[in-house]
């Protein structure tokens, strides 16, 4: 999987004089009530590749989604506010049209000059889009002549904008893809030792086959946010009023068996009486959670026993936060896990997307970090080995 990198070609492979480039960016940025970006990192994450584009002599057409909208058109969803964001972090033209296909978009397509930007209406207001209807994969394929993939972030997932339209048209990856297919490509496939992933979250269940496949992959497995409780009650310990998922706990019962001595466990949490940021709160041994309280975090022992795992780490990979980071005294656990992995030197740590690529933002050291994921599920998927549906159709070099 790791060799998939030297595989693929990317934009750099392409004559763009001249040409349209219909590029699938991931502009799914989390906004507040009234409709703002809180956070644009995914769109400046697109830039290298838009700024190469527009400097060899393309005209751009982006596509993406935004949000969950219901299959139609939503206000609250329109890509509007992704475009004029954009144009504050580039230095060329950008333009809007709302809608994604049909003579409209076609015509703004046509009339894009080399140099320019246009953005499409969010993908999702077409319901064909998440069905990977080839009618409309047909008629994006028609805005463009290469299609450019750099929305890893959407890659597992096969819809019309990131894997349908490579049907119609030579698709190569753009650079976000191609560095994200290069580190945790390189991170699976020739890790410099010891590498340990940390692994956290409120569910085993949708990490069951990433542990399976890191398992046979890494030295130390460290096992921190709800996900641990199911593991920890699997091991017999009385977990009180915390999350646990009782319908896998055999599954945990067999996944810690085969990773004796890989899997490490919290010794202590940080429990409270409620599920809220002002809960009253205390750090108890795994043997003393309390019947009517909830772990909510990783407690201080826990976190020195997970820095002493890391300390002489080289390849790092972590997916999914140690507590409910959303709630400050909760949050003790993933902002030191984060500090630790700022502070190793020679490491090669790759942040999962998601809340843990939150979390190292909230913490400041997301800059420490070898490379922070742009997708949460893909990465997940990757890192289980599936083959995501929109790199299997990018060229082949």
């Amino acid at each position: 999987m790791g060799k998939i990198t030297v595989q693929k070609q990317t934009i750099r492979d392409i004559d763009w004089q001249g040409k349209k480039a219909l590029v699938r960016v991931d502009f799914n940025v989390p906004q507040d009530e009234s409709g703002q970006i809180t956070d644009d990192a995914r769109i400046r994450a697109a830039l290298p590749t838009i700024n190469y584009l527009l400097e060899h002599g393309a005209a751009v057409i982006l596509m993406s989604h935004l949000g969950r909208p219901k299959g139609g058109p939503d206000p609250k969803y329109s890509m509007k506010v992704t475009a004029d964001r954009l144009a504050t972090l580039i230095d060329a033209p950008v333009k809007s049209v709302g809608v994604v296909t049909g003579p409209h978009a076609e015509a703004a397509a046509q009339a894009l000059r080399p140099g320019e930007v246009l953005i499409l209406e969010n993908t999702r207001f077409d319901a064909r889009e998440t069905k990977n209807d080839r009618g409309m994969a047909q008629e994006l394929a028609k805005l463009g002549d290469v299609y450019v993939d750099d929305a890893f972030g959407s890659a597992h997932r096969a819809h019309a904008s990131t894997a349908g339209v490579a049907e119609f048209l030579p698709a190569v990856a753009g650079f976000l893809m191609e560095k994200e297919l290069e580190y945790l490509g390189n991170a699976l496939e020739h890790p410099k030792r010891p590498f340990i992933a940390i692994l956290g979250g409120a569910k085993i269940s949708d990490k069951i086959g990433v542990v399976e496949a890191l398992l046979q992959k890494v030295d130390t497995i460290l096992i921190g946010g709800g996900m641990a409780n199911t593991f920890l009650a699997a091991e017999g310990y009385a977990m009180g009023k915390s999350l646990v998922e009782t319908e896998v706990l055999q599954t945990a019962r067999d996944l810690m068996e085969k990773g004796a001595g890989i899997i490490q466990l919290p010794v202590d949490l940080r429990v409270a009486a409620e599920f809220a940021a002002d809960a009253e709160n205390k750090v108890v041994s795994i043997q003393d959670v309390p019947a009517e309280w909830m772990a909510l975090d990783i407690g201080p022992a826990t976190i020195a026993h997970f820095a002493n795992n890391l300390s002489g780490a080289k390849t790092v990979v972590w997916n999914g936060p140690m507590g409910v980071f959303e709630f400050p005294v909760f949050a003790q656990g993933t902002v030191a896990i984060a500090e630790m992995l700022a502070s190793l030197r020679d490491a090669t740590t790759i942040i999962g997307g998601g809340d843990s690529a939150a979390a190292v933002r909230q913490a400041g050291v997301e800059d420490k970090m070898s490379h922070v994921s742009t997708g949460g599920g893909a990465s997940l998927e990757f890192l289980e080995g599936q083959e995501l549906p929109g790199v299997a159709v990018l060229k082949d070099r």
